[in-house]
């Protein structure tokens, strides 16, 4: 088995929309709790991972220290999730119950790199 890590993705609008009103972040809550929970049962959650503050900074050289992720950007990144597959191919199969896929955000799966360190 091998490492990958999914990154969820979504317009600014489209979060909103999901998220909209209590009902409609309960209902998009369960969903996310039920996919996970299968992807569990069947041993391919390594970790559920988090979600992620939208406010941040980004680092660049050893002194640029600049507001980040730009909240002003209309793709968010959401949170990630490091499964487990065998390879690239059953990582994007599992991928697609994600319930982000359903309001038009993305899944983007990443290998996780094997180093020696």
């Amino acid at each position: 088995m091998s490492a990958f890590v999914y990154l969820y993705r979504s317009e600014d609008a489209a979060f909103r929309a999901a998220m909209g009103s209590p009902e409609q972040m309960q209902k998009s809550m369960q969903k996310w709790m039920a996919w996970m929970k299968q992807l569990g049962e069947k041993g391919h959650i390594k970790d559920q991972g988090h979600p992620l503050e939208r406010a941040g900074k980004v680092v660049k050289g050893k002194k640029a220290i600049t507001d980040g992720p730009y909240a002003e950007s209309k793709d968010v990144i959401g949170g990630y999730t490091l499964i487990e597959a065998k390879d690239l191919a059953q990582a994007v199969e599992l991928s697609l119950g994600c319930p982000i896929l359903e309001g038009g955000g993305v899944v983007e799966v990443r290998p996780v790199l094997k180093t020696n360190m």
